[in-house]
């Protein structure tokens, strides 16, 4: 990994700015184009959580992927990548929930990546809850980012 930390960034918007409305419920509701940077040589496998801390009735989890191959790079829009398996969302699906506050105050949407030390023996549809057991004790480096967004 050369000693540089992990990051993950977005072609699409800045940590702490704006998400643009394309990526939201008031546009095409499609996920953005994600990143990531120096993952490190061990990592078997990478994870993808997605969150709104600012949900009005808790955290809600947006989106949830994980067994994304360590070698993957980028998300690219609106897509899934390849072999990665798609976790349990909030909303019980296991799609991207595009951003979608109430009106009022800006919410965040934090992007948290995890570089893990092994595959996670779970199945398609396990939740956050589930992941982050899981993935205790094996998370190798970590990155995370923030896109906001109101209404």
């Amino acid at each position: 990994m050369n000693g540089q930390k992990t990051s993950i960034i977005s072609p699409a918007f800045k940590n702490m700015e704006y998400l643009p409305p394309k990526f939201t419920r008031d546009g095409s509701g499609i996920n953005p184009e994600l990143i990531f940077k120096n993952i490190p040589a061990a990592a078997k496998s990478l994870a993808l959580i997605m969150d709104d801390p600012d949900a009005p009735y808790g955290t809600f989890d947006h989106w949830i992927l994980f067994n994304i191959p360590p070698k993957t790079k980028e998300i690219k829009e609106g897509i899934v990548p390849a072999g990665a398996i798609k976790g349990k969302n909030s909303a019980g699906t296991l799609l991207y929930i595009s951003p979608s506050p109430p009106p009022g105050k800006a919410h965040r949407y934090v992007f948290n990546l995890y570089a893990l030390d092994s595959l996670l023996s779970l199945r398609e549809g396990a939740d956050k809850a589930q992941i982050e057991k899981a993935m205790a004790g094996h998370i190798i480096s970590q990155a995370s980012m923030i896109g906001l967004y109101k209404r």
